[in-house]
């Protein structure tokens, strides 16, 4: 035992020469991971900043969206002129569905450019160009009101499918659910084009551009005649 206690001396006797240091490191741990916490709770959110690719931006809405150059409660003003004809509707759709006005009028411009008698090769109609099996029976597809509520439901059903990304729910609106959780590789070129167009005028519109790259783009590349018509309708040449 006499023996034991001479071996194990020294340990103890060192034991209690770092016992000091030992309290004073686990202090100074102790508050820098208080110190972490604290700026975690107090530190602003992270901004999102806008990517180029699919999957990687994220929704905008009501008063998250971009507002330099715009008019505080309006439209932006880079929509065409057919467009901005539907702004008191637009204001008022996206209102009861809870949307981004500028996602809403990103829709009808790519869709209808403005003209709500619009019927395409597909069977589409009106200003959000929506399906004859998404209508009740008796609803007029060709009714502002009743056509914006089935394509801005449908919008609502592809932004919860992609957890409110808006890139992606642009597709899932040309392409059906199945784009919406899909990738760029499984689109066909039109849902690709509707994702380049509808993701890059939003874009635009977000950052608070005056005029839209995406949009002289987009016209140019045959939406100049699809507003033409929608001004005929609207009786605006």
């Amino acid at each position: 035992m006499a023996q034991s206690e001479f071996e194990f001396k020294p340990l103890r006797s060192m034991h209690f020469r770092c016992q000091p240091a030992l309290v004073i490191a686990i202090g100074f741990a102790s508050a820098l991971m208080l110190g972490s916490l604290l700026w975690n709770l107090t530190s602003p959110s992270p901004v999102r900043v806008q990517p180029a690719s699919p999957r990687t931006d994220a929704l905008s809405t009501g008063a998250e969206a971009g507002t330099t150059g715009e008019r505080a409660g309006a439209l932006s003003p880079l929509f065409s002129a057919e467009v901005l004809h539907w702004e008191p509707q637009i204001l008022s759709w996206a209102t009861e569905f809870d949307l981004d006005p500028n996602l809403v009028a990103v829709v009808m411009q790519i869709e209808s450019c403005g003209n709500p008698r619009a019927v395409s090769s597909a069977g589409a109609r009106g200003l959000f160009q929506v399906m004859p099996f998404h209508f009740e029976y008796g609803e007029d597809m060709l009714d502002p009101d009743t056509n914006a509520a089935r394509g801005l439901g449908y919008l609502l059903e592809s932004l919860a499918l992609t957890d409110g990304h808006w890139g992606m729910a642009l597709a899932g609106y040309n392409g059906g659910h199945v784009a919406a959780q899909g990738s760029w590789e499984s689109w066909p070129e039109e849902t690709r084009r509707y994702y380049r167009w509808g993701s890059g005028i939003y874009y635009d519109v977000s950052s608070g551009l005056l005029d839209s790259p995406t949009l002289h783009d987009w016209l140019a590349a045959g939406g100049a005649s699809l507003c033409q018509q929608a001004a005929g309708q609207l009786n605006l040449q």
